[in-house]
């Protein structure tokens, strides 16, 4: 028997790989599946962008190998569109990166500046590829608690002084998945204090930061007086522009820390096909509207799923951005036994808060990713059971 390595098995299985094998369990015994839990928006990539990908790859020039760091044509319309939208400056030769998808740098960045046995500071509950790229570089994760009477955000004085000296890095995300809680600029330059006291390099995961309710932008971490001398922040494509199956985002701030990062990518791929980066300049420069009409789409949906659930006695919080609703279990039910029973009474799948981190307990994740009629349906069969 071939032994995989020691970082491998250290890792657990990942969360949305086991869902699928369990609907897929589902679905092979005829179970008309509704499924509410993996993040992947069934809205098309709007049209135009797929336009500007058809006629680039139709162009001979584009088939060859990419830049590592991205086109200087996309990075500076990262920039452009950070400016208009943050009214923070970016300098797009050294201060943007392109990314596979934000999945990329986020995973890989812990292998530029963990040495073994180095902590990281990591959202717990949180994206599960914050705690695999820590553990695949050989360092420790540290887990900061998200809590419901902190607004689910971590508290920093309550981190151990021995472990915040030994941390390098930590990862944040606002709007927070799954959690779907927000922060403010106050609670950022907290952070940045809290980085630069301890020499810890802070790295914001902002895949949702254009998905907000009734008029709510979220800020930038760079907006936060003092943040580019600490941190990089990473965005996608999409979830903003429904382009998750593309696989680009980028990365901006700090450009030490992003050359730290292509570093390591410059060993490990290619870059990001050219065709898909000439259709992102088109997402950056033109989808404002499309994430509009996206957002009336998603708001319908969270009022269908939220409020059928508090009719039905859930106590269920309203997001005010991302597309999750994070879901208190009822009394007498577990994180993964109420996914069990939702799953093989109702045909519904939603992701176990305990999926997230030891502190998702308590909770499970429904995304709202399929049609209006499909969660009114989960709500009609969720009001059809039995709770034992």
């Amino acid at each position: 028997m071939i032994e995989r390595s020691q970082r491998i098995q250290l890792l657990p299985k990942y969360l949305f790989a086991k869902i699928d094998e369990a609907k897929a369990r589902a679905i092979s015994e005829g179970v008309d599946v509704i499924d509410l839990g993996i993040g992947d928006p069934d809205i098309p990539t709007p049209l135009a962008i797929v336009d500007e990908l058809c006629e680039a790859a139709r162009d001979p020039a584009n088939h060859r190998y990419p830049t590592y760091e991205g086109m200087l044509e996309f990075r500076e319309a990262v920039a452009d569109w950070f400016r208009s939208r943050f009214n923070v400056d970016l300098d797009p030769t050294d201060e943007v990166l392109v990314l596979i998808g934000s999945k990329d740098g986020i995973g890989h960045i812990p292998l530029a500046f963990l040495n073994e046995g180095d902590y990281a500071l990591i959202p717990d509950p949180g994206y599960p590829v914050y705690k695999a790229g820590v553990i695949l570089s050989g360092g420790i994760t540290y887990p900061l608690p998200l809590l419901s009477e902190g607004g689910f955000l971590p508290d920093l004085d309550g981190i151990d002084r021995d472990v915040a000296r030994r941390a390098k890095l930590i990862f944040l995300n606002y709007p927070n998945n799954p959690t779907a809680a927000v922060a403010d600029i106050r609670f950022f330059e907290r952070v940045v204090e809290f980085a630069k006291a301890n020499d810890i390099l802070v790295c914001h995961d902002a895949a949702y930061s254009e998905l907000g309710y009734d008029g709510y932008k979220a800020p930038s971490f760079l907006e936060a007086k003092g943040a580019k001398d600490v941190a990089v922040e990473f965005h996608s494509l999409s979830k903003t522009y429904n382009m998750t199956g593309w696989r680009i985002g980028f990365a901006v701030g700090n450009p030490d820390i992003l050359a730290g990062l292509r570093g390591v990518k410059s060993n490990l791929d290619s870059g990001v096909f050219r065709a898909i980066q000439y259709a992102g300049i088109q997402a950056l420069r033109s989808g404002r509207d499309s994430i509009a009409r996206a957002m009336a789409i998603y708001k319908k949906r969270r009022n269908i799923l939220v409020n059928g659930l508090r009719e039905l006695g859930w106590s269920v919080p309203v997001p005010g951005a991302a597309f999750y609703v994070w879901i208190p279990v009822p009394e007498g039910y577990t994180s993964a036994s109420l996914c069990e029973a939702l799953l093989s009474k109702a045909g519904i799948v939603v992701t176990p808060g305990t999926g997230f981190g030891e502190h998702g307990e308590g909770y499970v994740r429904t995304a709202l990713t399929v049609d209006e009629a499909r969660l009114a349906e989960a709500v009609k069969r969720i009001g059809k059971l039995k709770w034992d």
